[in-house]
């Protein structure tokens, strides 16, 4: 089970653009569907980098820049939602990771948009929402500015691999399909083509094992989530490849992330830089168990690198 709040509130970063304010519809959404207070958050640098001589000049400082940025997204809001939300806006002076991380350390859920970014900014832009993902300790939800509400909504994708690292990636997408009435996909990739049956032994098969692996899976959460209707997808292409596959069809794909400082997570990774669609990290923290274990195979590690001198 994960450790976030999830009956805290939705936090959505507010950056001034126009396109952010798409990302601030989304939030809206999920905070409608939840009954949950709406918080919006704007980020400044306590000073700017504006000089004269750049064509975006603005004498205004940081933080009324912060505060302009505020109350349009509180405006559009009020306008499209009704004063029937509560809903709070604040800005707060640091970096952006530090900021948001403190705003949602009792948040169900933090929004931030994906820019349009290619090339090397685009990786630069997703390293730094992945460990965002990590401080902030609760599900991230990254929106391109593309997104704007559809029928594919009502489809969440979540993938597993059977590890701790999906456990709650599978929790989170259960709730989501579960407040939307939406269909969820478990998508389980990384099938070996060539020997995906085994004819001589098939109840050893990989087929067989999979199958085996998301019925205990998913097995706790169907009962719980009975209303929920269920897909299993098994797939040859390498798990990234197969989720980001699977996004041209969905609302959503929830994947699971590492948490702690420097995350490392090449599915995650490239769902957030490839997908259309928005995407949710989920952060794993490690039981006491699993560090325990996880020292010992460091220990282990080590142990194997020390090569006698004589």
């Amino acid at each position: 089970m994960s450790t976030w709040n999830r009956g805290g509130p939705v936090v959505v970063e507010v950056d001034g653009s126009a396109e952010n304010l798409h990302v601030v519809d989304y939030a809206c959404g999920e905070a409608l569907r939840a009954g949950a207070e709406l918080v919006l958050v704007a980020p400044y640098a306590l000073h700017g980098s504006f000089s004269p001589m750049m064509p975006a000049y603005s004498p205004k400082a940081p933080a009324e820049l912060a505060d302009d940025a505020l109350r349009v997204a509180v405006a559009h809001v009020r306008h499209h939602h009704g004063y029937a939300m509560d809903l709070v806006a604040l800005t707060d002076e640091g970096s952006r990771a530090r900021v948001l991380a403190h705003a949602a350390r009792s948040a169900r859920m933090l929004v931030v948009g994906r820019s349009r970014s290619r090339g090397p900014q685009r990786l630069v832009n997703t390293h730094a929402n992945l460990t965002l993902a990590a401080r902030a300790g609760c599900p991230l939800v990254v929106v391109p500015a593309t997104w704007r509400p559809s029928l594919a909504d009502r489809r969440v994708a979540v993938g597993i691999d059977g590890t701790a690292l999906s456990a709650e990636a599978l929790e989170f997408a259960f709730g989501v399909a579960a407040g939307r009435k939406a269909n969820l996909i478990v998508v389980h990739a990384g099938l070996p083509a060539d020997h995906a049956f085994n004819d001589e032994d098939p109840e050893h098969s990989w087929i067989s094992r999979a199958d085996a692996l998301l019925s205990d899976s998913l097995a706790p959460w169907t009962r719980l989530y009975g209303d929920v209707k269920v897909t299993r997808f098994l797939s040859s292409r390498p798990p990234a490849a197969a989720l980001v596959h699977e996004s041209g069809e969905v609302g959503l794909v929830v994947v699971g992330s590492h948490s702690g400082a420097l995350p490392i997570d090449p599915v995650a990774r490239r769902s957030v830089a490839a997908m259309t669609c928005p995407v949710a990290i989920v952060p794993h923290h490690p039981t006491a168990e699993e560090q325990e274990r996880l020292r010992k195979q460091r220990e282990a590690r080590r142990r194997e690198l020390v090569t006698p001198t004589y």
